[in-house]
């Protein structure tokens, strides 16, 4: 089974925490870092989670937001495969082999 892998990004919620409530404050904190990104580009950050980021840039927001990684960047699976079975338990479904019947014309 292949396990989709998604994350949660949490920019907004520990901006919030730091009472940073513009998205806008962003950007002269991240110039100060070296981080030159456009009003828009740091609102999409904030808004949207980020399909790519450079290293630069998460470490920055790190350090502008005093935390981790691990607080911006929540993993999570966005598509587990999981089937009942017949005692109620949840697991991954178990492959069997199946018997092929040949019924050749006229038999039953």
């Amino acid at each position: 089974m292949i396990k989709k892998m998604g994350y949660q990004w949490h920019l907004r919620r520990l901006m919030a925490e730091k009472e940073m409530y513009q998205t806008s404050d962003l950007v002269p904190l991240l110039a100060e870092r070296g981080i030159t990104l456009s009003r828009e580009q740091v609102y999409r950050l904030v808004t949207h989670p980020p399909q790519r980021m450079s290293m630069d840039t998460l470490v920055a927001l790190c350090d502008i937001l005093d935390c981790t990684p691990n607080d911006l960047i929540k993993p999570e699976v966005v598509n587990a495969q999981v089937r009942k079975t017949a005692d109620g338990s949840t697991g991954p479904t178990p492959i069997a082999p199946r018997r092929t019947v040949i019924r050749r014309p006229g038999q039953p």
